[in-house]
């Protein structure tokens, strides 16, 4: 589907993330259910993140002039040489590290580096057509909640939290850029393009030669 940049939509809110599959959502969303339930009373605030609208960010962009989406598309269609890898979630937290708490989140325990490594490239991209965002150290991680309310009990229950083993594995092989529409209900997300992972060691580069014959 074409999209507007029209300057009907001179604004569009931008990210960049990894994809989950299906089976992962699935699993996370399990592991949601059994932390509400160890947060006790605190969990009765978490608002959860639905399994349709989990991903891993790599990079948020937030507000983007439509002028500007192109050059943002462009770059986001350009491969990365860099291998398919797998990650591994287990664990959870909160954010902020001191004070209420406000995200809820898992982690991130095999395939951190690589990962981060992948943030990277794509940072550096876009730092490149000298566009802003948000530029805090990477610490790799799922937002699976946030509270509506939030009080410093919530703290004590969310950091006395235990993971249970690795919940899901993801293959990572793209990271895709996204546009967010916030609403009422929950927030609508558009892939506008995607960076696919073709370095040595994927099949991504054999069938994108093979296409090339096509």
């Amino acid at each position: 589907m074409a999209q507007d940049f029209s300057p009907a939509n001179a604004i569009m809110r931008l990210f960049i993330a990894a994809d989950l599959s299906d089976e992962a959502k699935q699993a996370i969303a399990a592991e949601q259910r059994r932390i509400a339930v160890s947060l006790g009373r605190s969990g009765d605030s978490v608002k959860l993140v639905r399994p349709g609208q989990m991903h891993l960010t790599l990079l948020f962009l937030g507000e983007v002039p439509e002028a500007r989406v192109p050059a943002v598309v462009e770059t986001m269609n350009i491969p990365v040489d860099q291998a398919a890898f797998e990650i591994a979630f287990g664990g959870a937290g909160v954010f902020p590290p001191r004070g209420a708490p406000r995200v809820l989140w898992i982690g991130v325990t095999t395939g951190a580096a690589t990962l981060t490594n992948l943030q990277s490239e794509i940072a550096g991209r876009i730092r490149r057509l000298d566009i802003g965002f948000d530029d805090r150290p990477f610490h790799p991680h799922l937002t699976i909640g946030r509270w509506r309310e939030s009080r410093r009990s919530g703290r004590r229950d969310g950091e006395a939290l235990r993971g249970s083993g690795t919940v899901a594995t993801v293959r990572v092989t793209r990271a895709t850029l996204y546009q967010s529409q916030l609403s009422s209900s929950a927030p609508a997300y558009t892939a506008l393009a995607h960076a696919t992972l073709t370095g040595a060691g994927t099949e991504s580069r054999i069938l994108n030669r093979f296409c090339c014959y096509c």
